[in-house]
């Protein structure tokens, strides 16, 4: 497994912009899929965005052309940066990681960090 810590959650007002950072360690880093996903009070954790140890992402229809994923290997560090954020952003974002290919699926995923708490208000 991998450990993952994340950071640079807070809250925002609608149009902002804020970028997550999610440390890693343990497991090869540059041999992992990394992903996140975000979980809304009262709602099931959903898939935002997910990128391969080459860099190829995908990306939630509801976030595409406003949020960008990215990684550095070097740093083991995978990134979330958030655009135009809107209220209905607001939710615990979670850093993942699983060995091999980017999924969507929240249950292929072996290694989660603690979440962090991103807030948007209108």
């Amino acid at each position: 497994q991998v450990q993952l810590v994340e950071s640079g959650g807070g809250s925002v007002q609608a149009g902002g912009s804020l970028r997550l950072s999610c440390a890693a360690s343990g497991r090869t880093f540059s041999s992992s899929a990394m992903a996140w996903f975000r979980q809304a009070p009262g709602k099931e954790r959903e898939f935002v965005a997910a990128i391969s140890w080459s860099g190829g992402a995908l990306y939630a229809d509801s976030v595409k052309g406003r949020f960008t994923i990215s990684r550095d290997n070097a740093k083991n560090t995978v990134y979330l940066q958030m655009n135009s954020l809107e209220p209905e952003d607001t939710a615990v974002y979670y850093c993942a990681a699983r060995p091999g290919r980017k999924t969507v699926v929240v249950g292929t995923y072996d290694s989660w960090g603690q979440g962090t708490q991103v807030t948007v208000s209108s």
